[in-house]
């Protein structure tokens, strides 16, 4: 009899044990892909921010060498009129602190760091909206001073000032472009992860 109850207990041990393995495995296998997830978005806005301080610091090196060549070339001052914007100076500012951020919040990610890099990437979006508009505007005029330079006196000089100007701001446009894929695509995985975490919070309290 005593036997026969040690046998009873002891199915009764496994069990008990197979029953606390279960929500390991479980667990296990819910949890493992999201934090294989958090760890790759944390790597591509890493990858992200160095691209847009990257992308910024060309813009500010391509503003300051505008600048150089209106002064010097202040008679051709309407080749030069995203200068009077003052887009190539205020401008990459924006890139640069969003890309430093982006790059901040994926080594460290904190709440406070996220929601401001959030905010700076939409502002670093609406400002190279209004940069690719600035840019496209210059583009149009350059074609029209083009035909003025017929007039001018320096008529060679002044195309090609029109054909730097140009391959300067063609530059800067894909750049900006480049800034405004970034910006969104960096507020784009901040909006995903965050819906991720509130499921993740509603279904594992």
């Amino acid at each position: 009899m005593a036997s026969q109850g040690v046998g009873n207990e002891e199915p009764g041990i496994a069990s008990a044990g197979g029953s606390q393995a279960e929500p390991e495995v479980i667990n296990n296998s819910v949890y493992q892909p999201i934090d294989e997830l958090h760890n790759h978005l944390k790597e591509k806005l890493q990858a992200f921010g160095a691209v847009q301080i990257l992308s910024g610091a060309i813009i500010l090196v391509l503003g300051v060498f505008l600048g150089s060549l209106r002064n010097i070339f202040h008679f051709f001052s309407l080749f030069f009129f995203i200068f009077y914007t003052a887009y190539p100076l205020w401008g990459p500012i924006f890139f640069i602190v969003s890309g430093s951020l982006s790059v901040a919040s994926g080594r460290k990610p904190t709440r406070v760091l996220v929601q401001n890099t959030f905010g700076m990437n939409i502002a670093s979006a609406t400002v190279a909206l209004v940069g690719f508009v600035f840019l496209s505007v210059n583009l149009a005029v350059n074609k029209q001073s083009f035909k003025n330079c017929e007039s001018s006196q320096s008529q060679d000089l002044c195309i090609y000032v029109g054909i730097f100007s140009n391959g300067l701001m063609s530059l800067m446009l894909i750049l900006t472009l480049l800034e405004l894929c970034l910006s969104i695509s960096v507020s784009a995985m901040w909006c995903v992860e965050s819906t991720c975490n509130s499921t993740e919070v509603g279904l594992f309290p």
